[in-house]
């Protein structure tokens, strides 16, 4: 048996199938990046396999040493709360199974090269900077610390890639909306509005951002990140940091 802790990736679920398909194969992608590294996922809501059930049959197999990393791009309930609670839950009944919960996977210059990537699939190019602005379209919160956090990413991701403006919105839970940021932007004179959201996998959310989008008339609308390389290589970076001693083949697979 591998002596490696399994991988397991939290996500949250969706009744939409697009959902649970990006997720597949965005640990399909981390697989491929670390060969031998046995990846499961289980889910909070919707789909399954649901994550006590996943923890039960792992602990069946025998395996021991588990690091549990929320599919989350910010710090907020789901990660402060519900993971939490629910591995304590099952942990509980199965205490040969010892489980490490990673850290979610934002703020991260990864996840902006991922977002740049898609925009870049979107077409713009990159003598297109200096005359677009960004309107960073997140899921939202109801966290205070969750959104000062898109607010920062924001602000640093304009530093340093040189968008003429790069603003935060929001899909629920906080102000501004998509649409709205979208007319703010125009109304300064921007000349290419680009909506780039900063989610993982398509659903209601993500649906609510391009349709603001549309609604405001955007030249330009980003895919969602999916099973963006950068955002495998993210994952592994956080399941690294969260095994104690982790080996140096590792360390070098995740830098290359």
């Amino acid at each position: 048996m591998d002596a490696r802790p399994t991988l397991l990736v939290i996500a949250h679920g969706s009744r939409d199938p697009r959902h649970a398909a990006t997720v597949s194969a965005l640990c399909a992608r981390v697989r491929s990046l670390r060969p031998g590294l046995r990846v499961e996922v289980g889910y909070l809501d919707f789909n399954a396999p649901r994550v006590p059930r996943v923890l039960e049959r792992l602990s069946a197999e025998g395996v021991r040493d588990v690091v549990a990393l929320p599919l989350l791009l910010t710090r907020a309930f789901h990660a402060k709360s519900d993971i939490p609670a629910a591995l304590r839950e099952a942990t509980a009944r199965l205490p040969l199974l010892n489980v490490r919960q990673a850290d979610v996977l934002g703020p991260s210059s990864l996840l902006t090269d991922a977002l740049e990537r898609r925009l870049a699939q979107a077409g713009l190019r990159p003598g297109d900077r200096r005359s677009t602005g960004v309107v960073l379209a997140s899921a939202g919160s109801s966290d205070p610390e969750a959104i000062a956090v898109i607010a920062e990413i924001a602000r640093e991701w304009r530093h340093t890639a040189g968008w003429c403006a790069v603003r935060p919105a929001f899909a629920s839970a906080s102000l501004p909306r998509t649409a709205d940021v979208v007319r703010e932007l125009r109304a300064e004179g921007v000349g290419r509005v680009a909506v780039a959201p900063y989610v993982i996998a398509p659903g209601f959310l993500p649906d609510r951002i391009a349709a603001g989008a549309r609604e405001a008339r955007a030249d330009v609308l980003a895919p969602v990140l999916g099973a963006a390389p950068e955002l495998a290589r993210l994952l592994l970076r956080r399941y690294d940091r969260a095994v104690p001693g982790r080996a140096r083949g590792d360390l070098a697979a995740l830098i290359a």
